[in-house]
């Protein structure tokens, strides 16, 4: 049985919201402000991430800012492993997709529920805020690792949006990362 890890890139105060500057948001492009050892030491523990990863789940914008950022053709042991990783894509857009990729059918719980039966180690979901309140509203996740930048925003889409309960987790890791970011590690606390 898999298991269903949301891993993300969010701000001190926990924002999701176009760390890339491709949505237009005012404070686009956030983590773009990581450099140097920060973004080094950030590329390798994300790499060492993809070597543990069975599947990826993603929504249809983040896959295609995956495309659009040259993955699907970029050099190097970290772009062969997100390559040859089977993708999963939540998307009501018909049309084909590209490298190594299938749509998800039908409602999403169902389909993310079959996912995990049928994936035997880590289905890690990237981006994806939609898919991710999704899946936490309806305790599918198994476990959360955020990448805490040190930028605070004060303004922007959270990783944990409004839900229909509390949402007890427990801290099961944390790891400095460079010299600015710390990696948590979560999982939900299932019967509290």
């Amino acid at each position: 049985m898999g298991k269903i890890v949301i891993s993300e890139n969010v701000s001190l105060d926990g924002v999701v919201q176009d760390p890339v500057g491709t949505e237009g948001f005012r404070f686009a492009g956030w983590f773009d402000r990581l450099a140097g050892e920060d973004r080094e030491a950030w590329a390798a523990v994300e790499y060492e991430e993809a070597l543990g990863t069975e599947a990826l789940l993603l929504g249809r914008r983040t896959y295609e800012w995956f495309l659009a950022q040259g993955w699907a053709t970029r050099d190097g042991a970290w772009a062969d492993r997100l390559r040859a990783v089977p993708k999963h894509v939540v998307s009501s857009t018909p049309g084909d997709l590209e490298w190594n990729s299938t749509v998800l059918k039908g409602d999403l719980v169902d389909a993310v529920s079959r996912l995990k039966q049928e994936v035997a180690g880590d289905v890690v979901l990237y981006g994806s805020g939609r898919v991710a309140h999704a899946l936490i509203e309806h305790d599918l996740v198994d476990e959360l690792r955020l990448m805490v930048c040190p930028f605070a925003l004060g303004e922007g889409e959270r990783l944990f949006g409004r839900t229909g309960a509390v949402k007890p987790l427990r801290l099961v890791g944390n790891r400095t990362v460079g010299t600015g970011i710390v990696r948590l590690t979560y999982r939900p606390v299932r019967h509290v």
